[in-house]
């Protein structure tokens, strides 16, 4: 077998290729890395529960499926309603499960118990919320693509977003027929027109002062430790929206000789052969993985050591 070896002060690790090897050389760098970005994609949410179709989708939105004949709820977001009474009824619900009720797996609270003690900042194009809810520092996160608890002006008319849970649970309660009250359609306050979700989707994206701030923490974190034993720990992300997450991080492992890449996605784990020597790369389940990891550092289990 093919062994590689990393350094651990005066100690030589021994490395296969196994997925055993590689969980114990992630347990490694979280256990010993400077700080750790986290970037979460979507396949995070999904291990933790949040499928989007199948029996979840058929459960909630069955009066839809049999009316209009979509499958999943991204298909019912996209659909052109003949009213907004129809179109909140359908969001309203959608908000509810996909924001304001948790996540029906752990996942986000072992990855917490993870980093918990660490420096850690976490960058997510998911827009559900999880990671305050399992607990994780608001002031430590950065939601790039919006919140689905937000609404903002649809034109816009003006640079801020509004809490939405009261309204969103009052059409969830109110609708009948697929459809809520007509007095309960969110308008703006400024301008009144129709309001929508702080979703990124066009340049219409409100990105309001919290956003901003958010962002400002982001870089001033990257910028702080951008010399240091990173660990840049890439959970669910895929191909959409490569740009603001997995091409970022591939590029600064590249400049940092000290960074170490660890990309968790199903089926989808790679990373550019630049930085290979500094990659950790597991095609399984995020929340699996982070269950094994979290066995081995509960049991103290260690790689094989050779003194150097």
């Amino acid at each position: 077998m093919g062994y590689k070896y990393m350094l651990l002060k005066d100690k030589k690790i021994i490395l296969g290729n196994s997925l055993t090897d590689k969980l114990k050389r992630l347990k490694i760098e979280v256990d010993t890395a400077d700080a750790i970005v986290i970037g979460a994609g979507a396949g995070l949410s999904a291990s933790a529960g949040f499928a989007y179709s199948g029996e979840r989708f058929h459960e909630i939105f069955h009066d839809f499926e049999e009316k209009y004949g979509f499958h999943d709820m991204y298909s019912g977001g996209f659909y052109p309603y003949k009213t907004l009474e129809e179109h909140w009824a359908y969001w309203s619900r959608y908000i509810i499960i996909n924001r304001y009720q948790n996540a029906p797996k752990p996942v986000y609270e072992k990855l917490l118990k993870l980093v918990n003690d660490k420096e850690y900042f976490v960058i997510t194009t998911n827009v559900d919320h999880c990671f305050q809810k399992a607990g994780f520092d608001k002031q430590r996160l950065f939601y790039t693509q919006g919140d689905y608890g937000l609404f903002q002006c649809s034109e816009p008319c003006h640079q801020k977003t509004y809490e939405n849970e009261a309204i969103i649970k009052l059409m969830a309660a109110e609708q009948q027929n697929m459809r809520v009250p007509a007095e309960l359609l969110p308008r703006c306050p400024k301008c009144g027109k129709m309001m929508t979700m702080n979703l990124r989707s066009d340049r219409n994206f409100v990105e309001d002062d919290g956003w901003h701030k958010a962002a400002e923490r982001y870089m001033g974190f990257i910028q702080g430790h951008k010399n240091s034993h990173l660990l840049f720990l890439e959970l669910g992300v895929g191909f959409n929206t490569p740009a603001i997450i997995k091409y970022p991080f591939w590029q600064m492992t590249i400049q940092n000789p000290k960074a170490i890449y660890a990309c968790l996605n199903y089926g989808e784990a790679s990373c550019p052969t630049q930085i290979e020597r500094q990659a950790i790369c597991i095609n399984d389940d995020v929340g699996e993985t982070l269950e094994k990891i979290c066995f081995l550092s509960q049991n103290n289990i260690s790689p094989i050591y050779e003194e150097s």
